[in-house]
């Protein structure tokens, strides 16, 4: 019998903001609350089911590594237990547990935080293209999924549909102001550091992380998610293997299943095989108990 996925929320003591592909926002007296559903996209549609306890797993990974950088930098996170939430909420608790954060209204950078310690995905196809990525210049002879002499902040737009695009750190100053820019960037690699150096204690590479960081009361602050499987490539230093792509604990189940099939990538979206959910699920399990032990 297929486990119970959340697709939808519900929340109806709360002012609905809208829905991402996989959280749901509302607005509550002076907070938000973001709720991570169970559901999946791949190539940027969202699939008719969803991935069990996907959700919970998305959001407790990031409210441990929230709490792994205070020290660093402040987070959007106000709490995470629902007894603590406005008492109008409590009654959805059964929706909430787990899986729902009380956050700050930070007002978000309009641009995406992405730092690489390894060469892959998009970042791969540019470095074929150009030998660079985001206008930083490469070795030449690298190879896909190689490790690169150090991680670099390779920034990207936000985009409301689509795939977001790469930009150069000079884009990026003439966006957000030069202080801003070097902030980020900075907090940005030196977040990927110390968190590829405890994930490589527990035989994980982190290829490379997006994270998002936002202006709450003239502070700047980490928001959204942090260093999850749909946020970073995780991959296994056992299987470690550069010149090929390597499995990631992620979707990636999902998006060759999709790609076997044939697939023309727009909506409607197939239908996932009972087998393919529970390998998916079974996949984001696996990183969350790697991570948190």
């Amino acid at each position: 019998m297929e486990e119970k996925v959340l697709l939808k929320t519900n929340i109806q003591d709360a002012k609905f903001i809208r829905s991402g592909k996989v959280r749901d926002l509302y607005e509550i007296d002076d907070f938000l609350l973001i709720v991570a559903t169970d559901r999946v996209s791949a190539f940027d549609v969202v699939l008719p089911n969803g991935i069990p306890e996907k959700g919970k797993i998305l959001t407790q990974i990031s409210l441990f590594w929230f709490n792994q950088f205070r020290d660093l930098v402040e987070n959007h996170v106000v709490t995470a237990n629902v007894d603590e939430y406005p008492s109008v909420l409590r009654k959805y608790r059964d929706v909430l547990e787990n899986r729902s954060m009380l956050v700050k209204k930070a007002k978000p950078l309009p641009v995406e935080c992405i730092v690489r310690g390894y060469i892959s995905g998009s970042g791969w196809k540019e470095y074929e293209k150009k030998g660079s990525i985001c206008g930083i210049k490469l070795p030449s002879g690298l190879v896909l999924s190689q490790k690169l002499p150090e991680p670099i902040f390779t920034p990207s737009t936000k985009a409301e549909e689509g795939h977001d695009i790469n930009i150069t750190f000079r884009e990026t100053v003439e966006i957000l102001g030069e202080e801003t820019a070097n902030t980020v960037r900075e907090l940005s690699l030196a977040i990927y550091k110390r968190a590829s150096e405890f994930a490589e204690k527990k035989g994980i590479i982190i290829a490379d992380t997006k994270m998002e960081f936002g202006f709450y009361d003239g502070k700047l602050i980490l928001i959204d998610e942090l260093l999850t499987p749909d946020s970073s490539r995780f991959w296994s230093m056992r299987d470690y293997c550069p010149g090929k792509p390597q499995e990631s604990y992620d979707k990636q189940i999902v998006r060759d299943y999709l790609v076997s099939i044939n697939w023309d990538k727009k909506p409607p979206a197939p239908v996932l095989p009972y087998e393919i959910v529970q390998k998916t699920a079974e996949r984001y399990k696996e990183i969350f108990k790697i991570l948190t032990s």
